[in-house]
């Protein structure tokens, strides 16, 4: 029985996959599916994805567009986070808040500041 979810969730993904193409919607969402079934490398893969995708200067974005390309920097930062990468989650999560200034974006930045200072604690005490 498990071979046949195996199996069915394998097609559903490559058809997902093949219909993303250029679309950052397709891949955000991918990479949401991917966060919640705990491939964090695929969910940044396809994070990373919707940012490339989208043109690097802010003031040429639309709205909506605007909004998913933080929300992508958003979520690769938590999944950075998951991976123990705070440097890169950090910058990560400075780029949300550049683009999109909310007090969630805020919070994230100030959240990880506080971890990445807690890790220079914990080289220096081990030193």
């Amino acid at each position: 029985m498990n071979k046949h979810i195996n199996i069915f969730l394998s097609t559903l993904t490559l058809l997902f996959i093949l219909g993303c193409n250029n679309n950052p919607n397709r891949h955000f969402e991918l990479g949401n599916w991917y966060y919640e079934k705990g491939l964090i490398d695929e969910a940044i893969l396809e994070y990373r994805e919707v940012i490339r995708l989208y043109p690097n200067e802010t003031k040429l974005m639309k709205r909506e567009d605007l909004e998913l390309a933080s929300k992508a920097h958003f979520n690769l930062a938590i999944a950075y986070s998951q991976k123990g990468w705070f440097e890169y989650a950090l910058k990560e999560a400075e780029t949300t808040f550049n683009m999109y200034p909310t007090k969630e974006n805020y919070e994230m930045v100030e959240l990880l500041k506080k971890r990445k200072s807690l890790d220079s604690i914990e080289i220096n005490s081990d030193s």
